[in-house]
């Protein structure tokens, strides 16, 4: 059986994304404490990992969504954001979450995680804490992990499946491990990587 193309891994996580999201927006109920801790701690390990990173500058968040994590990478005065989803209709709907202020600090543009559309070392810092976790495969999560290399001039964040081995291909594309936090100690959840390049 061949293995999903970037496109159509792509497609299935901006569905999915899509769906849950307007899921979230119809729910008029104030979040329940479960999901205001989990939130909680995401914003946490995303900062951990930021500054990790050496508070990066130029930080491209990449299958951003609705743009969930940007008042929290902009929390840096300094930084400037470069949003990227494959779904241009996503990328509309999240300007209409946040505030002038907080819009003016983030440009968007549509486009692949698997081939971005910039140049070689063109951001400080990659950002992809959701669609590489989603990623079934080695052979897509080295695919993804090559482009990163390519354009990030330092450091890359992401987010993995506890239980997927990819220390392996973090050091076949060229990354060194900086540092893991699990979301949540000594579970099987997820974990939140920062890798720089090597060389």
């Amino acid at each position: 059986m061949s293995s999903p193309t970037p496109s159509s891994i792509e497609t299935e996580f901006a569905e999915r994304c899509d769906r849950e999201h307007a899921r979230v927006c119809g729910d008029t109920r104030p979040p329940a404490l479960l999901k205001r801790l989990a939130a909680w701690r995401d914003e946490r390990l995303v900062r951990h990992a930021l500054k990790v990173a050496g508070e990066p500058g130029l930080i491209l968040d990449l299958a951003c969504g609705s743009g969930r994590f940007w008042p929290v990478l902009a929390e840096h005065i300094n930084r400037v954001i470069l949003a990227s989803d494959n779904s241009q209709a996503m990328l509309d709907h999240a300007c209409t979450h946040h505030p002038a202020a907080l819009l003016k600090r983030v440009k968007t543009f549509q486009g692949s995680a698997f081939s971005i559309g910039l140049s070689a070392n063109a951001v400080d810092c990659i950002f992809c804490l959701e669609l590489f976790r989603h990623v079934p495969s080695s052979e897509g999560r080295l695919a993804l992990l090559s482009e990163f290399h390519r354009v990030s001039r330092d450091t890359v964040i992401v987010s993995v499946n506890a239980q997927t081995p990819v220390e392996g291909e973090f050091r076949q594309a060229g990354f060194k491990v900086l540092n893991y936090q699990e979301f949540l100690p000594g579970s099987k959840l997820w974990r939140v990587y920062v890798l720089r390049k090597r060389g």
